[in-house]
């Protein structure tokens, strides 16, 4: 996986602030997923399985509690592709993101509020309340002005870092899936 590259300028992010807008708000694609099977390593996978209990089967989030209850409001995270591309600037470094699932998809807080549900592959998640931030190893593989512009005030409302999902019911997914928001939700 490579790692080095050259951060993006504010000017240059803000400039692809139009595509990212332009993201399917229904009916979406399941791009890209990620297994972190312990803290620091990727798997990048064709298919997967999605549980009420483990989030993504096999990814270490259950283990990452460290003696505290685990919260299962945070066991996935999804992304924005068109953001990761942009942040990323190669798909060989969209798993540094640190993200499980990367979809195209508009993720802001207009289209799926906290509690939304969305279907992919025969698994449903459910959107959580708790917000998606970066931290400094997102910093540190994307730059400050990254950080800035996902969580700025646009940012924040567009869920430019993306958002905490929860399984609400098991199922399968795979590269590919359509990402369906769940009307009457």
């Amino acid at each position: 996986m490579t790692t080095a590259t050259t951060h993006l300028s504010p000017d240059e992010l803000e400039a692809g602030l139009d595509h990212i807008k332009q993201a399917p708000v229904d009916d979406g694609v399941l791009e890209m997923i990620v297994r972190r099977p312990v803290v620091g390593e990727r798997e990048v996978l064709q298919d997967g399985e999605l549980s009420p209990d483990e989030g993504l089967v096999g990814d270490s989030w259950s283990h990452r509690g460290a003696g505290r209850p685990l919260n299962p409001d945070v066991q996935l995270t999804l992304m924005n592709v068109r953001v990761t591309a942009l942040v990323a600037q190669d798909q060989s470094r969209w798993p540094l993101a640190g993200d499980q699932l990367y979809v195209d998809l508009d993720l802001s807080d207009a289209n799926l509020p906290p509690g939304s549900l969305l279907a992919i592959g025969s698994a449903v998640v459910r959107v959580s309340e708790q917000p998606h931030t970066g931290c400094a190893k997102f910093v540190e593989r994307f730059g400050l002005a990254a950080m800035e512009f996902v969580n700025g005030t646009q940012g924040k409302a567009l869920h430019l870092r993306g958002i905490n999902a929860r399984v609400v019911q098991p199922g399968r997914i795979r590269i590919g899936d359509r990402v369906r928001k769940q009307h009457g939700a």
